[in-house]
This record gives C-alpha cells, structure tokens and sequence, in this order.
C-alpha cells in the first residue's frame, strides 16, 4: 500500500471520520488507522445537537439515509422523581454510534480516504517535519500531520505520557438499547445518588440508556442489572423504565476509567481532535456534536498548513486557541454542574431552583451548546 501521506489519523470515531472527510474533499491525501471495525456500538449517549448539521450537510455526511429520531424537549429528574423540563432551541438528532460511525466511514472512503481497520497504531515518532507511524501489524506511514482521534482513553495516551493520564478517575460509563415505548422528540436525564441517566430514541426505534456512576456504587453490587434493580431504580422514572422496557443487547456496554480532566489539545506536534482534546460531562447531550465540531476547527487549521498559508507553529498555536476559545467554557461549565448531580440534595435544590424559575434550565442547556457552524 501507499506509505506517504499528508494526513493521518489515528482513531474511526465521530472526530477522526469527520477530519476524513473533510481533509479529503479539500484534496488532501488521508490515511485513517482504527483498531476494531465498521459498524460496532459504543458507550455513548447518542444525542446530536443540530448546532452541526450545516456541517455535516455541507460536507455530504448528514445521516439522511436513516430515520434520525428528531429531538427538542429535554427533561431532568432528581432522586424523588420531581421533572422539570424546557424546550431545546437547536434541538438535535438521535442516532446510534453503530450507524453513525458506519456511514461516515462509508463516506469518507467515497471521498479518497484510506481507511485501515483493525489497525491499532503502536508508536508516532516526529522527526525533520514529518511524523512517522507504525501499527502492530507492522503498517508503517509517513505523513506530515497527525489528528489524534482516539477517543476518550486509549493506549497511546499512555505512549505519548498524557499528563491526565496519571489521575485514575471513578467514573465508570454504561449503554444499553431497549425495547420501550418513549417519545421520540424527547431526551430525559435522571438522577440518581451516584450518577446520572439519560434516555433517547436512535434511528430503530430503539431507545438508548447511558448512564455514568461513581466506582464505589458498583462495588456495592454483585453486577450492572442488580445495581439498575436496586440502585438506580430508587428514581422512580428510572424504575418503571426497567420494568416496562426489554434489553436488545445481550448484555450492557461498559467503559471505565472516564476521565473530564483537562487535556493538551496539540502534544508531540499531534493536533488532538474529539475526546482526545476533552470530554464534556454526558448530561449535558453535547460531547457527539462537539467532537464533529472540534474536526471542523482541526480541519481548516490543517488545510491552511498544508496549502503554506501558516507554519506548523502557527497551526498548533491558532488550533490550541480555537479549541480553548469554543469549547473552555462549556467544559468548564459541565465540570461545575456535574458536582450537582448524582448527589440527592444539590439536585433536588438545583431542580427547585429552576422549577420557580423556568428560564434557568434554558440557559443552562445553552451554556452547554454552541451556535451553528458551516
């Protein structure tokens, strides 16, 4: 196969497909290694804010040929099953990662990227303007940018020494679809003590629960159904879910070890793109279309490099600044409010709060969203 490229990429997630695309149809030649294979589920809450569907419509990537579940109501529940609830302004899109990351890798090899699955990247070394990879398979590139794309926590965080990678965290991610009569246009959070849950129909018809909960909640029980029984179900809402609703999965998705600290967004001269650059707090049902989001900005610094409009000083500086610039806040503002949930009484309060005045649960879903992008 080719070795030499101008871009490549290391992860098939939301980010690095996007970059794919988008990289390829402004002409440049894209290598994409992912370790696993099209299509596969991942924990993922599976809400898209439309604050990137110009995006993906102008780059020919929106999902059309699925029957997106449309999304603008959002309802939040605290311990004792009080709701309060707001409508969403952009609204957003429900889709499973199964789906999602299958078309867009269909799409990008439309456009001239090479995709390599089952391809995991076992070192990146930069050397004299080019970075020079190597899979465990032996597949060895040369290109002069590198996307890091690997999602939330991989092995090469741990190569490349990520600072954020010596904190071990409590958080412990789970997914599961279910048989359940939901409403379509609607996400729900619950609380519960611990940890929070969301709901939302993906293009099947299926409703997706994710939820995130504390380490210590786990170890209380002898596994996920007995703790959703008797831990979770303590949430009224979430209790008469799983007694009217059926698991498709044979058994829940689980990741652990999910890490909301702050991360480099450029390191070794790889530009980190999604995940890799951070992670916002799943309840506020944004960290899919920030991922796209952040391949947007990555994209168009690398595009300028690549045509000698910037150095690659200027390109790691300008994309550092952006990313900051956009998403600084909404992480900083989901690490605050995470604090809240999954603790009775700060939720009850919060709730409370904003049951006597409604505007404040709008502003709070906007301060975790961006406006629209092309």
């Amino acid at each position: 196969m080719k070795t030499q490229f101008e871009i490549a990429i290391v992860g098939g997630g939301l980010a690095g497909l996007v970059n794919a695309i988008d990289l390829s149809q402004r002409g440049h030649s894209v290598v994409l290694f992912e370790q696993n294979t099209f299509p596969k589920h991942k924990v993922c809450g599976e809400f898209v804010s439309n604050e990137i569907r110009p995006y993906l419509e102008r780059l020919g990537a929106f999902p059309d040929e699925f029957n997106v579940a449309e999304i603008d109501r959002l309802e939040i529940s605290d311990l004792s099953g009080k709701v309060i609830g707001t409508d969403l302004d952009l609204g957003g899109f429900g889709i499973s990662r199964f789906a999602f990351d299958d078309h867009l890798a269909r799409v990008a090899e439309k456009c001239g990227a090479r995709i390599l699955t089952n391809e995991r990247v076992k070192s990146i070394a930069f050397d004299a303007g080019y970075h020079f990879l190597e899979s465990r398979n032996g597949v060895k590139v040369r290109a002069k940018v590198v996307i890091g794309a690997f999602g939330k926590r991989s092995n090469l965080d741990r190569l490349m020494d990520r600072s954020f990678m010596q904190k071990r965290t409590s958080y412990v991610g789970v997914k599961c679809h279910y048989e359940a009569d939901f409403q379509e246009n609607l996400v729900q959070l619950h609380n519960f003590e611990g940890g929070y849950c969301g709901l939302s129909r993906v293009e099947t018809g299926a409703v997706n629960l994710c939820f995130l909960v504390d380490q210590k909640v786990l170890e209380q029980y002898s596994g996920i159904e007995e703790m959703e029984q008797k831990h979770l179900a303590q949430n009224p809402h979430l209790k008469e879910f799983f007694e009217k609703s059926s698991p498709i999965f044979k058994s829940p998705l689980v990741i652990s070890q999910v890490n909301f600290d702050s991360k480099p967004v450029v390191e070794d001269h790889v530009l980190m793109s999604g995940d890799a650059a951070g992670l916002i707090h799943p309840f506020c049902g944004n960290g899919m279309a920030m991922a796209i989001h952040s391949a947007q900005i990555c994209s168009g610094m690398v595009h300028d490099f690549l045509s000698g409009k910037i150095s690659r000083s200027e390109m790691e500086g300008s994309y550092a600044k952006a990313w900051n610039k956009e998403f600084g806040a909404r992480l900083k503002f989901g690490r605050k409010a995470s604090r809240l949930f999954g603790k009775p009484r700060l939720t009850g309060a919060a709730l409370g709060l904003m049951s006597t005045f409604p505007p404040l649960l709008n502003r709070a879903s906007q301060m975790a969203h961006g406006k629209p992008i092309e």
